[in-house]
């Protein structure tokens, strides 16, 4: 079986093989993307194709096997404020700004939560199943902002992972998005890597996508929906939240975040952000909760569209 699939867009055409799987691929420098191709390891069309290869749009490119991650410690940054919400020896929950990434995506990079935190905390350096994410359980997207759970310890980490893959921790967030939004509704479609650009997800709902693109359950409750400036603010429950989950479901529907702009909602231009939030998290009897950017009174700006 495959590794990845992917279709090339408008966008991709006449751009060369190697140039198009380093944008599409996180895992794959533009180095790497040459040495798979030149190993055989990349066919468009079924066929084995050359590193400078032209794509044209609607190519279906094959990559047979996919490189791992290269791994490295996440770089100590104690410049970077951390707001911890709950400490305790095994475990801790953090306040992650938007703007900061979840982790470093190369050695040596600054402004990351996980350098934060392992600059507070350095025995976390070894702990969890990444050494990019020290104590990490689980990840928000850059701009996504709020509560984080990171373990202290081994032990805890593989206690809470287990806890979290079992939907026993649960994360609520808020967020504002286009439209009235009705609830409760509850949005079970499952989510695979978009193979037309692989920055997105895609909820998928045909049977035949879903086993095409090996897409993945996921659910996404919409608990309640209150009337806000350009749409709605909603209260959301997500405890095995995978990447882009909620913003992809919520574009499914018809209503995107306020900001979202990969998925299809307005620009801002205050805040200059996707407006989700991760506002409450429960470990056992323990909820911690943080509040996001002024939902009650603040209303963001819509940025003028391009013409």
């Amino acid at each position: 079986m495959a590794a990845l699939e992917l279709e090339m867009g408008e966008d991709d055409a006449g751009e060369r093989l190697d140039v198009v799987l380093a944008r599409h691929v996180p895992e794959l420098s533009r180095a790497r993307a040459k040495a798979l191709i030149a190993k055989g390891g990349v066919r468009v069309g079924g066929r084995r194709a050359k590193k400078s290869y032209a794509v044209a749009a609607g190519d279906l490119v094959t990559l047979e096997s996919l490189p791992g991650p290269v791994d490295f410690y996440a770089a100590p940054d104690p410049s970077l404020a951390l707001e911890v919400l709950l400490e305790n020896e095994h475990f801790v929950v953090v306040d992650k700004p938007a703007g900061v990434p979840s982790h470093p995506l190369r050695e040596g990079e600054v402004g990351t939560l996980a350098g934060a935190l392992v600059a507070r905390y350095p025995e976390m350096r070894d702990v969890g199943h990444s050494k990019r994410e020290p104590g990490i359980l689980h990840r928000l997207d850059t701009d996504t902002s709020g509560a984080m759970l990171a373990a202290r310890d081994q032990e805890t980490f593989e206690v809470l992972r287990r806890q979290l893959q079992a939907g026993e921790i649960e994360k609520r967030y808020l967020a504002r998005c286009q439209g009235i939004v009705p609830a409760p509704i509850v949005i079970d479609t499952p989510i695979a890597n978009d193979p037309r650009d692989r920055r997105k997800v895609r909820a998928c709902v045909d049977p035949r996508e879903i086993k095409r693109l090996r897409a993945k359950p996921a659910r996404t409750e919409i608990l309640t929906s209150t009337a806000a400036a350009h749409g709605s603010l909603i209260e959301v429950r997500a405890n095995n939240a995978r990447r882009h989950q909620i913003r992809a479901h919520l574009a499914s529907i018809g209503h995107p975040l306020l900001g979202d702009t990969l998925y299809g909602g307005p620009a801002l231009e205050s805040p200059d952000r996707h407006l989700l939030h991760a506002f409450s998290i429960t470990v056992g009897t323990l909820t911690t909760t943080t509040t996001p950017w002024n939902h009650k009174t603040s209303a963001p700006k819509i940025a003028a569209p391009n013409h």
